[in-house]
């Protein structure tokens, strides 16, 4: 696991232009940090204002020594990789590259991408790829950069380009390629910001910046560096492999635990992460550690819980008592999600990796298991309207926009729109009707920015579980996953997405994959589950107490949020609508996640703006 950035042009890099992108990735790679660079095709030294340059900040998990850092060379120096990720079961392959090409250097994944390219070409590569990857691999004998995110969109991956001038530029954040987008070009996106108010998330492609965009999960691009030319290609669906979903399951786990350096899992006491837990457990796995988050308010707390389950499979585990003023770290957290991103269980799930990450370097988790399985009840709501899945939404229903709508508007609203454009209302941050009012310049607007089906599923939940692939498993779920652990250099990893495992699933019946309640299948894996009555316990939340955390962390950034907000974004949000929400939120203390989503977007876009002022690019 790594932060990964690199740029390619005509013209001179500033080697401040190089620091700033470096600084952006730092945190996410503190073992070793290199520069490959380039000048009119030849190395040379990253101060000696390189046209191209990959750089790379490890963090150390497969073999951690010098001779496995990035970027990585093969023998003649025409390909260069620089890799972030971890690539499971590709030991079963080396002997055959090896025949090929000689003995291995290293025992990394990274070489193995490497050799693997030589062997295959990229289309050819992909397919023995099982595991979290966003790498850029230059070709310097085709003169084409190859940029891929995997399947699932566990690792992120942004790029900005510019044909006209050649340009084109790679990181795992928004931050890290910033300053090699020219300055006049650093403006925020306002699809962007209403994407953020929609979805409390920006979806890809986009970003908060309109000349930076994000690439989706199961992507990748193909930059030519003679032309500018840039081409992107779908890779990948989620089709039935035959498989056997208990041993693809098994398996994904087992490979999980592969690792140079100490392997702990994230261990809370709902179904999920326990089935991660039991399997770990049943494989004689029982020396790794279990870390569970622990609350003041017995609401939200599962650690003992979580301590039973651990006991039951023989398993240690660590009660991380969670800071009750999560304000405290507000600012550092908000920047740590490098954009606009207003999930409240980032906090906890932060401040459990800060304490985690001083006892081992990689954890499983549970992540996943809710979508793979339709365990939200919000799936099994929005089921419930099916009827009118071939119906149009009867639009003369929909409200008049307002920040604060009245009684029925909701309902209004969602009969105003079809079914599947309803679903967005089921996880949200403003409906339409309220961005409108927020931002009365964009006119009227669309119900949801995310991406379309790339699959048409037969079945009304297939529907669901194809929008929510492309948006909220990897835009929401992973991405938090992502920022909060490499923030402080640790290694989630998710077997429940595993590939293979997604793809066994594909082939299940669906009366035994989504049960009611949910979960069923998953639960057979878990003794524990099972014996603890997992599947009919209250589903609990990862959320701080939000209205709390707004009145007594951040209560003093209100005052004025209004016209901060519409001085970051040039107007496009009205002042006046986000002074009328917080005075509302004052007198009864409703729309407390609305407002600590407005709170969010100013501390993150006052912190963008001052980056984007600065003299890089």
């Amino acid at each position: 696991m790594c932060g990964i950035a690199g740029f390619f042009g005509t013209q001179p890099v500033a080697p401040t232009t190089i620091a700033a992108m470096f600084d952006a990735i730092a945190r996410r790679g503190p073992d070793a940090q290199h520069v490959v660079a380039w000048r009119g095709g030849e190395r040379c030294e990253a101060d000696a204002g390189p046209h191209a340059g990959l750089l790379h900040a490890r963090l150390s998990i497969r073999d951690p020594r010098p001779v496995a850092d990035q970027p990585m060379g093969n023998a003649d120096g025409s390909l260069w990789l620089c890799y972030n990720g971890e690539v499971y079961g590709w030991e079963a392959e080396r002997d055959a590259l090896e025949a090929q090409s000689g003995p291995f250097r290293t025992r990394s994944d990274t070489e193995f991408i490497l050799r693997g390219y030589e062997a295959w070409g990229i289309e050819g590569l992909l397919p023995h790829l099982r595991g979290m990857f966003a790498f850029a691999l230059l070709d310097r004998r085709t003169q084409t950069l190859h940029v891929v995110r995997d399947r699932m969109g566990l690792k992120p991956m942004v790029f900005h380009h510019d044909a006209a001038t050649k340009r084109f530029a790679f990181g795992s954040l928004v931050r890290s390629v910033l300053p090699f987008v020219p300055r006049d070009r650093r403006d925020f996106d306002p699809e962007g910001i209403d994407a953020y108010l929609a979805h409390r998330t920006i979806p890809a492609p986009r970003t908060v910046f309109r000349h930076i965009r994000r690439l989706e999960n199961a992507h990748r691009l193909e930059f030519d560096l003679a032309s500018g030319a840039l081409r992107k290609f779908r890779y990948w669906l989620p089709e039935p492999n035959g498989r056997d979903p208990e041993e693809a399951l098994t398996e994904a786990v087992r490979l999980r635990t592969v690792a140079d350096r100490p392997v702990g899992i994230f261990l809370s006491g709902g179904i999920d992460s326990s089935v991660v837990a039991s399997s770990l457990a049943a494989q004689g796995y029982t020396n790794l550690s279990s870390y569970t988050a622990g609350f003041d308010d017995p609401a939200m707390d599962e650690s003992a819980l979580a301590a039973r389950i651990a006991e039951q499979l023989g398993l240690p585990n660590h009660r991380v008592a969670m800071q009750s003023d999560v304000a405290h770290d507000f600012v550092q957290v908000v920047g740590d999600l490098d954009e606009p991103f207003a999930d409240p269980s980032a906090f906890p799930t932060w401040a459990l990796a800060r304490e985690v990450t001083q006892h081992v370097k990689v954890v499983l988790c549970g992540d996943g298991g809710d979508e793979m399985f339709a365990g939200y009840k919000r799936y099994a709501k929005h089921l419930r309207l099916s009827w009118r899945r071939a119906l149009p939404g009867f639009a003369p229903l929909r409200p008049r926009p307002s920040i604060l709508p009245g009684r029925g508007e909701r309902l209004r609203l969602e009969t105003s729109m079809s079914w599947r454009d309803a679903w967005s209302l089921r996880f949200s941050g403003f409906s339409a009707s309220e961005r409108e009012a927020l931002q009365p310049g964009l006119g009227r607007l669309p119900a949801h920015r995310w991406r379309e089906m790339e699959m048409r599923p037969a079945s009304a939940l297939g529907e669901l579980l194809e929008i929510d692939r492309l948006n909220y498993l990897p835009e929401y779920i992973l991405r938090k996953a992502d920022l909060t652990t490499m923030a402080h250099g640790l290694e989630a990893r998710a077997p429940l997405i595993d590939h293979v495992f997604v793809e066994a699933l594909a082939g299940l019946p669906a009366s035994e994959r989504f049960s009611r309640p949910a979960k069923e299948w998953l639960v057979r894996q878990c003794p524990p589950c099972q014996q603890l009555g997992l599947l009919t316990a209250k589903k609990r939340g990862f959320n701080p107490p939000i209205r709390a955390l707004v009145r007594d962390g951040l209560g003093a950034r209100i005052p004025g949020l209004g016209r901060r907000l519409a001085g970051l974004t040039g107007s496009q949000l009205d002042a006046t609508a986000i002074d009328t929400l917080a005075t509302a939120w004052q007198q009864d203390g409703s729309l407390s996640e609305n407002l600590l989503q407005l709170l969010m977007l100013d501390e993150s876009l006052q912190q963008l703006d001052q980056l984007r002022r600065a003299q890089h690019g």
